[in-house]
């Protein structure tokens, strides 16, 4: 999993509330089992026509939004199902966080399993940034992990909750299993002192 410190990124800007997984990834990429080139499937039906051309007007296949590694999204992101390609999608279009007033718990779980900081912040302040990205499109946000706090372009900090091991997992690019191996000589060290006394 990639480490996450320090994000500094201008912003995709989808401000659409409940957004299910279907939407995020639909049901027929889900017989993937490799990330490679899922980012193309992200948001598949609002992205594409039935033909495969891209939507010139949907956010995503605006040239200047590649590279952004922000989504400022809408309430209740990431509702449904819990298909992991959905945080395959995001993450293999360049996203490393998603910003919105609440997340889908099964989603959130996943995102930080995945890499994707999923950042909760109040009512007003997703108005606010919603009015600043309107009126600067291009305006950067600043994620800093180790303080939890999130900037604004006006150098105002917003703190944002999330839970202490995932913020340590993602601080040093470590999945559960990652974690633990981080152990691994402390763990061998006791099976060798422990080793042929009849403890299990």
């Amino acid at each position: 999993m990639p480490q996450f410190t320090t994000l500094t990124s201008q912003v995709v800007v989808l401000p659409v509330d409940n957004v299910d997984t279907d939407q995020i990834i639909p049901a027929r990429y889900l017989k993937a089992i490799d990330k490679a080139g899922m980012g193309e499937h992200l948001f598949a039906d609002w992205r594409y026509h039935a033909d495969g051309s891209p939507k010139p007007d949907f956010v995503l296949n605006r040239p200047e939004v590649r590279g952004r590694q922000i989504l400022l999204a809408g309430d209740n992101f990431g509702c449904g199902s819990s298909r992991e390609h959905a945080l395959w999608a995001l993450t293999g279009f360049g996203l490393r966080a998603v910003i919105s007033t609440s997340f889908a718990d099964i989603f959130r779980n996943n995102a930080l399993k995945n890499g994707l900081l999923p950042v909760v912040v109040d009512a007003a302040t997703h108005h606010t940034l919603l009015d600043w990205l309107a009126e600067v499109p291009t305006a950067k946000l600043t994620v800093d992990l180790a303080f939890q706090t999130l900037v604004l372009p006006d150098g105002r900090k917003v703190s944002f909750p999330l839970d202490p091991f995932a913020k340590t997992c993602l601080l040093n690019g470590v999945d559960e299993l990652g974690y633990i191996l981080g152990f691994m000589g402390e763990i061998e060290a006791y099976e060798a002192a422990h080793a042929g006394n009849g403890e299990t």
